[in-house]
């Protein structure tokens, strides 16, 4: 059996578009002579798309469109997700050929944690279905069905015969999560002796990316291709289904397994019927199997920020960004990954200095654009600011200067980049890390302005180490030098550091990840290493901070937990850890 995967990239609610993209690949792989083509889940809709599932009409327009892929299988077999209405709605698998849907799965197992909410929205399949195709016997799962050892993947594979598992997938990204989907992968098949092939989106959605990786595992957990990670990719691969029968003959726990499925009464599979020409009368060449390469860790993350930001931006109907320059590590490092992703030509820079902006950064600033090449502008806005003092000045009489007139210039640097962008149509990116966020600190209205944050789920060290990886790439500095070695700043009052608020990132971003991605205790944090009353502060600075985080611009997930539909934490939230669990 010659199998295509076909990692296509779509986008929410662009029916149409989404369509004629399967028809197209669909054609790719029939000059290959394929037996059968997979695309992801909810390929038709693109995914997830969310409330629209909420629209009767878009159910239908969805319903509309997989018939006209179906239209034009011809002797393709066809998998392709879409949204099904029967009884309820559900996210579905349709097999197609010739001209009509042969079989339809429905997903088992509706994901409800992390940035999923599918029961919010579907119903649950129940339903075990095979499809027999020639002499071979294929068993279709959606996503998290094959995240589960059991059913239906069992029932397919043992009381179905399944020698084939197809998987169509939108699994998100997140660092290192392509490795341990392919330890997953493994396990299934050998599991269940059986071929396993997991057809994964591609591309950027709102917060999420996709990072393709699709691959095809043998029934010894062998891995038979790879697909790119964060491009389309056609995958085909001739399969020998004949070695799974062989390799079912030497495992008699498998005659043991099947027996007591049946004595517990497990379903015994439906089964559809799929007329084909015999693989062997086909005439086409020999093709060999692509292994696409992996990115080491630091490289993956980078090409999925570039990704996530091309696809928002494009998506969502921009052409230019902009972003204000300050000379710091995270505006810095922003902009290349917007040129990276959108062109030099599209990207533009905006330095506004005021009294307390150091001569270095702004050299810094304008060092950083011209290695880029991208276009600069200067605003400088300390008489704004001074205008802004001169009209609090009754109401401030007496006071000393605080985080108010400090606030003050962020939230001018924030509207002038809103006004650049009303005036010409530019999304502007706001440019805060993950540490920043955490613990506040960052002006909402000011630097926390824009339609987008890149590096918003990238915690400080990481921003170090991806700008360090684009110079290393680049053969040069194109982050200059002096942005990597000099203390941050936010530039706000006379000889500010961060180390004056918080603390060395390198502690603070071990504390972080410890509370926001793994939940763990003051207590338990304390005990690894770290002095309790550190913790506390820094614990207290991330509770307190939520609702600012609710306001803040989306930003692109690398994390196992991002802020946002990761997190979700009330904002009026008086729960204080005790000094003991006995206290």
């Amino acid at each position: 059996m010659r199998i295509a995967l076909a990692q296509i990239n779509t986008t929410v609610g662009a029916l149409d578009q989404n369509t004629n993209k399967v028809i197209a690949w669909m054609a790719r792989a029939r000059e290959h002579g394929v037996d059968i083509v997979v695309f992801p889940e909810l390929a038709i809709t693109g995914y997830p798309p969310e409330d629209l599932l909420l629209k009767p009409r878009f159910i239908d327009d969805n319903l509309a469109c997989l018939e006209s892929v179906a239209q034009q299988t011809g002797d393709v077999v066809c998998v392709v997700g879409f949204v099904d209405r029967s009884d309820d709605v559900y996210n579905a698998a349709a097999i197609m050929h010739k001209g009509s849907i042969v079989s339809v799965h429905h997903k088992h197992f509706l994901p409800n944690y992390g940035v999923f909410d599918e029961n919010r929205y579907f119903q649950a399949g129940t339903d075990i279905e095979v499809v027999s195709f020639g002499s071979a016997r294929i068993g279709v799962s959606i996503c998290e069905d094959i995240w589960y050892p059991g059913p239906p993947m069992t029932e397919q594979a043992l009381l179905g015969d399944a020698d084939l598992i197809v998987n169509i997938s939108a699994s998100p990204y997140h660092a290192g999560k392509g490795v341990y989907r392919e330890h997953l992968l493994a396990t299934r098949a050998t599991d269940n002796a059986t071929v396993v092939a997991l057809c994964n989106l591609v591309g950027g959605q709102d917060e999420l990316v996709f990072d393709g990786q699709s691959m095809i595992v043998d029934q010894d957990g062998k891995l038979l291709c790879r697909g790119k990670q964060f491009e389309e990719d056609l995958l085909i691969v001739d399969l020998d289904l004949g070695a799974v029968f062989r390799r079912r003959l030497h495992d008699p726990r498998r005659r043991k397994e099947k027996l007591l499925a049946r004595q517990r009464g497990a379903p015994v599979p439906k089964e559809a019927q799929i007329e084909v020409v015999p693989s062997g009368s086909r005439e086409r060449g020999a093709i060999e199997a692509a292994f696409a390469p992996r990115f080491e860790a630091t490289e993956e993350i980078y090409h999925a920020l570039v990704l996530g930001t091309r696809d928002y931006v494009r998506k969502n109907g921009f052409e230019k960004v902009v972003l204000g320059l300050s000379g710091g590590i995270d505006s810095s490092l922003t902009a290349a990954i917007a040129v990276d992703a959108l062109g030099a030509e599209n990207v533009i820079g905006v330095i506004m200095p005021s009294q307390f902006s150091s001569d270095h950064s702004k050299d810094d600033a304008r060092a950083l654009a011209e290695n880029l090449g991208i276009r600069l502008e200067n605003l400088p806005i300390q008489s704004v600011f001074e205008s802004y003092i001169a009209l609090l000045a009754d109401k401030f009489e007496g006071l000393a200067p605080n985080q108010a007139e400090e606030n003050i210039q962020a939230r001018i640097r924030g509207n002038l980049l809103m006004a650049l962008s009303n005036k010409f149509g530019w999304l502007v990116l706001a440019t805060g890390n993950k540490s920043e966020n955490s613990v506040g600190y960052c002006t909402l209205y000011g630097d926390m302005s824009g339609g987008l944050c890149i590096v918003k789920d990238v915690p400080k060290m990481t921003v170090y180490d991806l700008a360090i990886l684009k110079n290393r790439q680049s053969g040069r500095a194109i982050i200059p030098q002096n942005v990597l070695d000099k203390p941050p700043s936010a530039e706000l009052r006379p000889d500010q550091k961060d180390a004056d608020s918080l603390p060395a990132y390198v502690v603070l971003d071990q504390i972080l990840k410890a509370y926001v991605e793994e939940d763990r205790s003051v207590l338990e944090i304390a005990a690894s290493g770290f002095d309790e009353a550190l913790v506390r502060d820094v614990v207290r600075m991330v509770d307190r901070n939520e609702y600012k985080r609710r306001q803040a611009s989306p930003g692109i997930k690398i994390t196992p937990r991002a802020f946002g539909k990761d997190r979700r934490l009330p904002i009026t939230n008086a729960y204080v850890e005790k000094a003991s669990c006995r206290s």
